[in-house]
């Protein structure tokens, strides 16, 4: 820093001496204060620089992946193709996770099918009751079921919160499916529980943490889906701070992984907006048939990152596998449908069509196996086998 200052005297004969005095304490004052300005200036200065570091290393932390390092996460991977895998003898992710129900032998034999048919990804659902209860047993069997599924050659889509269906729940035994309706033992996370308990947040923040920080570096995961349709069950803009949150907490630990939340409802704007400009990689949810799709997938394309559409392929709507997974997969867009194996969760029957005695549906909404492993549909089969034999 260089400081200049011009000083300029009337000299006067009678006061010359006087006035050369006056003028060398000036000159000593006004060095000495330059000198002090500098040190106080210098000392701001490197105050200011470490107060920029801070800031600048804070929103590093907090910022989504680059374009470029998205793509390239995408160019790593092969054409991603699966589903939401629930096994078939868990009604929920509770009676999924806890110990007294976790069915290593069914995850074992059913995700042997999925790998047998080409599918290569498996979107999984975990739920923080699980881990509250058990923290280290909990996570022992997420390790299990990566094991697992890794055997067989499937990557794992893992998703924290979830606004769908039953909003309250309690661990311990879970409750029988009913007879003929779609997803009637399914809960939230953290459904009411987030508008009716104190002190909820710090404990789904240490949730988040202890998950992602003992996995984060796993490659046997290839993505965190952080909230499942946030907004759902009319809760709209009310789960618009969780969602906030979540994506803080998450990106406090910076997993290698990266990170998302799916766009399934375009009313939904606020939060649309939200989850597109922090998600690492786009993700999405359509049910419905080829033109409806090839809109969405349009209007998505602009964002310029990898997109795996998360869920998709319910029969009654037209959303096949015969028109939708072509088009995604000719698109290079990851194609995860609801369903593998038909269960306890009852999701062959429709959101809102239930069958009251629990006789099996005409057409079947989800699902691509039944309980014995043999295909609903065998041309279904067929075509993802076609469809995935060279990837």
């Amino acid at each position: 820093m260089k400081v200049v200052f011009k000083i300029r005297f009337k000299s006067c004969p009678k006061t010359k001496n006087k006035k050369m005095k006056t003028m060398k304490i000036y000159k000593l004052v006004i060095l000495n204060f330059m000198v002090i300005s500098f040190l106080v200036s210098c000392k701001q200065e490197k105050k200011d620089t470490k107060t920029q570091n801070q800031i600048s290393k804070k929103i590093e932390i907090e910022k989504r992946w680059s374009q470029e390092k998205a793509n390239q996460w995408g160019k790593n991977l092969p054409w991603l193709r699966g589903a939401n895998f629930n096994p078939s003898t868990s009604i929920n992710q509770l009676e999924f996770w806890q110990e007294e129900t976790f069915d290593s032998e069914t995850i074992e034999r059913e995700l042997g099918w999925a790998e047998d048919i080409g599918l290569n990804a498996m979107r999984v659902y975990l739920h923080h009751v699980a881990w509250e209860v058990d923290k280290s047993g909990f996570k022992n069997r997420i390790k299990t079921y990566l094991s697992i599924a890794n055997k067989h050659n499937i990557s794992t889509i893992f998703v924290f919160f979830d606004d769908c269906w039953n909003s309250k729940y309690l661990p311990g035994k879970q409750p029988d499916p009913k007879p003929g309706v779609h997803n009637s033992g399914w809960i939230q996370d953290p459904g009411d529980l987030l508008f009716t308990t104190d002190n909820l947040l710090p404990v789904l923040k240490e949730y988040i943490t202890d998950i992602l920080v003992t996995f984060k570096n796993d490659k046997r995961i290839i993505l965190w889906d952080l909230y499942n349709e946030p907004g759902n069950s009319g809760r709209q803009n009310k789960s618009l701070p969780l969602l906030k949150n979540v994506f803080k907490w998450a990106r406090s630990v910076n997993p290698d992984q990266p990170l998302t939340v799916g766009v399934w409802n375009t009313e939904l704007e606020e939060l649309n907006k939200f989850q597109l400009a922090n998600s690492d990689i786009i993700t999405y949810h359509n049910y419905n048939d080829e033109k409806d799709h090839e809109k969405a997938i349009d209007s998505l394309k602009m964002y310029n990152r990898p997109m795996v559409c998360t869920e998709y392929m319910a029969r009654r709507n037209n959303s096949l596998f015969s028109n939708i997974m072509p088009l995604l997969k000719q698109n290079n867009i990851g194609a995860i449908n609801w369903g593998l194996v038909a269960g306890k969760s009852n999701t062959k029957y429709a959101w809102d069509e239930p069958i009251s005695d629990g006789s099996d549906p005409e057409l079947w909404f989800h699902e691509i196996l039944r309980r014995d492993g043999t295909p609903y549909k065998q041309e279904e089969v067929n075509l993802i086998k076609e469809l995935t034999k060279e990837q």
